[in-house]
């Protein structure tokens, strides 16, 4: 099992935090994959493999934590492609709610 669960949606409140220059304040943190639900349940191939997929975003997966779970609500080709490579945790940043 990669992750703890395959999510669909945000079952957390909404945020104020779109961008990732609204995320840089979150210093990062080292997260289990198995710890995490997934908000997606869908995924672009292309954007999994691509060699520059942050090259436009934050090089860090997006967390949310609520009600002690942790749902990984940007990264998920991050994640998966840690899996891939037999990594057991990614760098994150955590909004705690």
């Amino acid at each position: 099992m990669i992750f703890k669960a395959v999510g669909e949606g945000r079952p957390y409140p909404p945020h104020d935090l779109v961008t990732p220059r609204d995320w840089r304040d979150i210093t990062p943190r080292m997260v289990r994959l198995d710890e995490l639900i997934t908000t997606k349940r869908t995924l672009d191939l292309g954007a999994l493999l691509s060699e520059d997929s942050t090259f436009y975003g934050d090089i860090f997966a997006h967390v949310v934590q609520w009600n002690g779970d942790l749902y990984l609500e940007d990264g998920l080709h991050r994640a998966l492609r840690a899996a891939l490579q037999q990594r057991p945790v990614l760098h994150a940043r955590v909004l705690v709610l």
